[in-house]
Formats: C-alpha cells, sequence, structure tokens
C-alpha cells in the first residue's frame, strides 16, 4: 500500500482530528485504540518463526547426525547450507515465487533454509565435544554406536545445539517480517504498509523484540530441563 492509501486510512480511523497521526508521530491515544489490529499478525508471524525453525532444525539434525559418521560430508554439507544463507532473503523469495506462489509455502522454505547453516553448524560442534573419555567408557560398558550417540553424544551435545537454535530463532524473528512481501502476512505487514508511521513501527517492531525474547527465555528453560547433569555440576 502506498504512503498516500495509508494516510488516507489513518484518517479514516481517527476520523481526521488526530494531529499526531498526520503528523506520523508517536500516538499512544492510537496505539491504545488499534492494539487489537496487532494480534492476528502477530500470531502469523509466530507461526512462521516456530514452522520453520521446526523445518529446518529437523533437517539440519538428520544432516548432522549423516555427517558425524560419514565426516567426508561435512565440506559439502557446509558448502550447500551456506550458499543458502548468503542469498539474499528478497532474491530468495523471488526465485521461490514462480514455482510455489505467493502464500505461506515460499516464506516457510525460504526462512527454513536460512536456518539450516548455523543449526547445522551447531550440532556438529556439540557432537564434536563430547569428551572420547565418556564415549570410550560408554562404548566399554558394551553400548552400541547408536546407543552411544543416543544416550551420551547428544545429551552432552545439548548446549550447543541449544545455542544453534536460540541464534536461528531470534534471527527468524527478524527475518519473517520480510515474509510479507511473499504474501505470508506476519507483523511486516504492519511495518511495510507504512514505515513513516512511528506508533505503528513501534508497536509492530516492539512485538518482534518481544517475541524473539520471549522464545529465547522459552528455549533457556528447554535447554536446562533437557540437562540435569548440567545444573547438578554448576
Amino acid at each position: 500500500m502506498s504512503f498516500l492509501l495509508a494516510q488516507i486510512e489513518l484518517r479514516d480511523r481517527t476520523g481526521g482530528t488526530d494531529s499526531c497521526v498526520l503528523e506520523n508521530g508517536f500516538c499512544p491515544t492510537w496505539i491504545r485504540e488499534n492494539l487489537s489490529e496487532y494480534v492476528e499478525p502477530t500470531q502469523r508471524h509466530l507461526e512462521l518463526v516456530v514452522s520453520s525453525v521446526a523445518l529446518g532444525f529437523a533437517i539440519a539434525f538428520l544432516l548432522a547426525l549423516l555427517a558425524h559418521r560419514r565426516r567426508f560430508l561435512v565440506g559439502p554439507i557446509t558448502g550447500a547450507t551456506g550458499v543458502l544463507y548468503t542469498i539474499p532473503s528478497l532474491a530468495l523469495f523471488a526465485l521461490l515465487l514462480p514455482i510455489t506462489g505467493f502464500g505461506f509455502l515460499p516464506a516457510l522454505l525460504a526462512l527454513s533454509g536460512y536456518n539450516l547453516l548455523v543449526i547445522f553448524r551447531n550440532v556438529m560442534a556439540g557432537l564434536d565435544n563430547v569428551p572420547a573419555e565418556a564415549k570410550d567408557a560408554a562404548l566399554g560398558m558394551g553400548l552400541t554406536e547408536n546407543q552411544v550417540l543416543r544416550r551420551v553424544e547428544l545429551p552432552l551435545a545439548i548446549p550447543e545445539i541449544v545455542a544453534g537454535l536460540r541464534i536461528a530463532t531470534t534471527t527468524t524473528v527478524g527475518l519473517a517480517a520480510l515474509a510479507f512481501i511473499a504474501g505470508a502476512g506476519g507483523l511486516g505487514g504492519q511495518i511495510l504498509t507504512d514505515p513513516n508511521f512511528k506508533s505503528n513501527i513501534v508497536v509492530a517492531g516492539g512485538l518482534c523484540v518481544v517475541m524473539a525474547i520471549l522464545l529465547d527465555l522459552l528455549l533457556v528453560v528447554a535447554e536446562r530441563v533437557a540437562s540435569p547433569w548440567k545444573r547438578a555440576t554448576a
């Protein structure tokens, strides 16, 4: 929507009498009266973030497990995911739109692709940093390699894995704002509709910041729950 149309819409909302709105200022009254308009975009934004991080984690995690057993795959996988990571988001949306059309799917694929490199590297780092003594002790107790992976390596790699998830999640909250261009909705629609209106930017941008902080805290709690051994040694 053009700036002129956005201004007309704002005048309609306020009856054309609120000078703060007409001057694109920071308007607490307007924010209070229009806060409900951000509920659906916030829910859509959260859906985009959670879905893309979950899909990216599933793919990157499987690739990391494969590369952990077949080390020659580390380089090619890192290179391929690195190429995806360097593609500008707008360009990636443009490449996907002719194939997927507008909507949720191109945003999901693009945002998931950006998560692969960070999560893959962190999973690999976590597995590689498991002490050899712990693995040798587990093998000496009669555990198979798969059992060592499940019972020893993955639990000890949780801090690095969660660190990768935290980076991917907070980054995706910001990138998801551009998903509006692909027709996926989210808070980006509120921001880009009228980027000159300070109240709109403060509310939509603030909601993105709060979402990133809350999701990060949730992952921190999840890490502590999943690694009680770490709390015991703290």
